[in-house]
């Protein structure tokens, strides 16, 4: 049905599709959504928290693009809606949690990020504020879309809880 969006992804092979969504033998890990986001988190701490705001997301905006249609082409060679094991979508969802708050030293504390995380896993799980509805979408955009609705609710949330600290410590002074 999107194929038109991204049809480098049909001359995708059924091992390389299949490979690249499910982050090779993550996706085989007990719990693979926890795991494909904690490797995202080792991405957003790799390369992501380092780059300028503007690179930051046309970077993220990119790997949502290419993970529609890599996760596309694996459903349709799976013969599967969103399986637990496609891990590719949780991957690049985590860096979007974090997209704006990178670059406020504060918030690239071990704890902060942990919250980010869990957080994340939350929205990600239980999929409240009809996240649930939107992972209805048709193929790879589906498969992602939803995630990236969690992130940004988590990316709410992390706003909130670092201005209300921001708020209280100006409140203390």
């Amino acid at each position: 049905m999107y194929d038109k969006f991204y049809p480098w992804a049909n001359s995708l092979s059924k091992n390389v599709s299949i490979n690249l969504a499910t982050l090779g033998v993550i996706g085989k890990l007990k719990a693979p959504g926890t795991w494909g986001s904690l490797a995202g988190v080792g991405l957003y701490l790799i390369l992501f928290r380092y780059l300028s705001a503007p690179i930051y997301i046309i970077a993220c905006i990119a790997l949502a693009y290419a993970a529609m249609g890599i996760c596309d082409a694996a459903e349709r060679h799976l013969k599967m809606k969103d399986p637990g094991m496609i891990v590719l979508d949780e991957f690049i969802a985590i860096p979007i949690c974090f997209m704006p708050i990178s670059l406020m030293a504060a918030c690239n504390s071990f704890w902060f990020v942990l919250f980010g995380f869990c957080i994340f896993r939350f929205f990600d799980i239980v999929k409240p504020l009809g996240i649930k509805n939107i992972q209805k979408i048709e193929g790879g955009v589906g498969c992602v879309i939803d995630d990236i609705a969690a992130a940004l609710c988590t990316f709410a949330v992390l706003i909130l809880t670092r201005a209300v600290d921001v708020i209280a410590n100006l409140q203390t002074q």
